[in-house]
């Protein structure tokens, strides 16, 4: 039926410019023919003939699903949305029903910042490696996700090396009492700055493998889509689902979520994928309040076996 309403929709916006030009054409011959007035010159009834019998419009946009077909005569905005390649994945607190074509994984700060030996979670004497727990299902469900042609955004911090977008209260949540190392400041041994843009401190742990169909964003608070372009980058996809993963779950990720709900995404969390190094009950309130007002929560099992079963049953 979904299919169906597609086509319907289609139809109702507009056909292919090349059809609508022939059936223009072919109505002034026949007025032309009939010996009305005809609106049209020989002039532009050549131009016209000679549009819709080109191949050759020119794609203009980024992303996959949708571009304006341009030539001398014509803009096609209404090129057909590809067919929606619908999967339904356990969750709580019920299943979801998503379209691949439409969906996103957003990976927020597995940054050696973070989760790495030498970051400034470990300068800082903390235990970093519950921020690591993510690594290894993520090293399952990037590779499954991206065969199946789902776009990956590592959603990450990347300050400015002069701060000049940070106000005080920013630079606060690094520095509570005024001392110590920091945002974009240099760390102990490695000399790395503080997730600082293109630092090592700032980037991705090696075990994660980036590919250069990657989406990179760089973040500069709490939530991903304050002061980035996110928002535009995720609408000029065409994403209506996105599902989240990365740290810290009740930090980052989460008022990342939030934003993404508020503006109007289906957001999915995938609770392995996601960790934190605050106490427990931080966690259990997070995902309490995600089930119950933001979106939904699932394992990353649960979306490889989906996904797999989609892919190989449309080979």
């Amino acid at each position: 039926r979904h299919r169906g309403l597609c086509r319907q929709e289609q139809a109702a916006l507009g056909l292919d410019h090349s059809v609508r030009t022939r059936r223009l054409i072919a109505t002034d011959f026949k007025k032309a023919k009939a010996g009305e007035e005809n609106p049209m010159t020989s002039s532009n009834l050549a131009k016209a003939a000679a549009s819709a019998a080109s191949s050759a419009a020119n794609p203009l946009g980024s992303a996959p699903g949708y571009k304006w077909l341009v030539d001398d005569n014509n803009v096609n905005m209404a090129m057909a949305l590809p067919p929606p390649r619908v999967v339904t994945i356990d969750a709580q607190p019920q299943t979801v029903t998503i379209d691949l074509n439409r969906t996103v994984l957003i990976v927020v700060d597995m940054q050696n910042d973070f989760c790495a030996k030498g970051g400034w979670v470990d300068h800082l004497g903390l235990d970093h490696t519950p921020d690591r727990a993510p690594i290894e299902p993520l090293q399952k469900l990037l590779p499954v996700l991206r065969n199946a042609g789902v776009h990956v955004i590592w959603l990450n911090w990347g300050n400015r090396p002069d701060l000049k977008n940070m106000a005080p209260n920013q630079l606060h949540l690094y520095k509570p009492k005024g001392t110590g190392i920091g945002l974009g400041e240099p760390l102990p041994g490695s000399g790395a700055r503080v997730l600082q843009k293109d630092s090592w401190a700032a980037g991705v742990v090696d075990e994660l493998k980036q590919e250069p169909e990657d989406i990179h964003v760089d973040k500069y608070r709490i939530s991903g889509f304050w002061d980035t372009p996110l928002d535009s980058i995720l609408r000029n996809l065409g994403t209506k689902t996105i599902l989240f993963a990365g740290v810290n779950t009740d930090q980052c990720v989460l008022h990342s979520l939030t934003d993404a709900n508020f503006l109007g995404y289906g957001c999915v969390l995938v609770e392995d994928c996601c960790a934190t190094t605050s106490p427990g009950f931080c966690v259990e309130a997070t995902l309490f309040n995600v089930k119950k007002c933001f979106g939904f929560v699932t394992h990353s099992s649960d979306v490889i076996d989906a996904v797999q079963e989609h892919v190989q049953q449309h080979r």
